[in-house]
């Protein structure tokens, strides 16, 4: 029983990797890929399990992304806008306009 385990556990692993390169790589949409995965073998209801799963990892991946680029968007912003205010005779237009960009890009995206 215990050969069985690991083999299992190689076949559900190679069939998330696969899933995932069509999700990710391929862009392939979520019914395609429900559906790919019914013709490689994959009953119905462990196809919508495995891609759901996937769905929720991408989401979650994605809104670690755009919660980066809002604190680091918004500490490039302020360290601008604090160097510019303190009187240093030089604007950091560079770091106030690419550091506001990220944090609304981060912002547009956690939505």
């Amino acid at each position: 029983m215990e050969a069985s385990q690991p083999a299992s556990q190689e076949f559900v692993n190679h069939v998330y990797a696969y899933a995932a390169n069509l999700l990710v790589k391929m862009k392939k949409n979520s019914a395609e890929v429900r559906q790919l995965l019914i013709t490689q073998g994959l009953d119905a209801e462990s196809a919508a399990v495995v891609v759901s799963n996937l769905e929720i990892e991408l989401r979650d991946v994605e809104q670690a992304r755009a919660r980066k680029d809002l604190l680091h968007g918004g500490l490039w912003c302020a360290g601008g806008v604090a160097l510019t205010v303190a009187d240093s005779g030089f604007i950091f237009w560079g770091a106030i306009i690419v550091g506001g960009i990220q944090f609304f890009k981060g912002l547009i995206n956690l939505r």
